[in-house]
């Protein structure tokens, strides 16, 4: 059976990430980034959280979800980073709502489907219909 080990890709990593999130949210509890990088690596893993959470947060805006990442936060702050997608002044309903849903009745996603969340979420916006394509010199 596979494992997560130093060498997974962040959407691998991502999958570990959902399934820890999923436990704590449905016992109403937070996590600093700090204590997640010590449940997936066993150590502090500092600088790579954002990418890794990135795919979890675009995975739950682009299937309407409640944001999920909400409850993982800054040891010093209390407050999710500000690369994560959230609305700092609606933390508290945000949490609320990741606290109240029935995780337990979703499927998790795949470590492909989070990628493809994540890379919709970063591709540059669609050139307006009827605008011309830009020719490359």
């Amino acid at each position: 059976m596979p494992q997560f080990n130093p060498s997974s890709k962040h959407p691998a990593r991502a999958v570990q990430a959902w399934i820890i999130l999923v436990g704590a949210a449905m016992n109403r509890q937070t996590l600093t980034y700090e204590g997640l990088s010590v449940k997936m690596y066993q150590r502090k893993a500092a600088g790579v959280m954002d990418k890794i959470l990135g795919h979890v947060a675009f995975y739950c805006i682009e299937q309407g979800l409640p944001p999920l990442t909400s409850i993982v936060v800054g040891k010093g702050r209390g407050t999710p980073g500000q690369d994560i997608p959230l609305d700092a002044a609606a933390l508290d309903g945000a949490r609320e709502r990741v606290y109240a849903y029935d995780w337990y009745d979703e499927y998790p996603p795949s470590a492909e489907q989070l990628a493809a969340a994540m890379q919709a979420a970063m591709a540059p916006p669609a050139a307006p219909a009827g605008t011309p394509a830009r020719r490359v010199k």
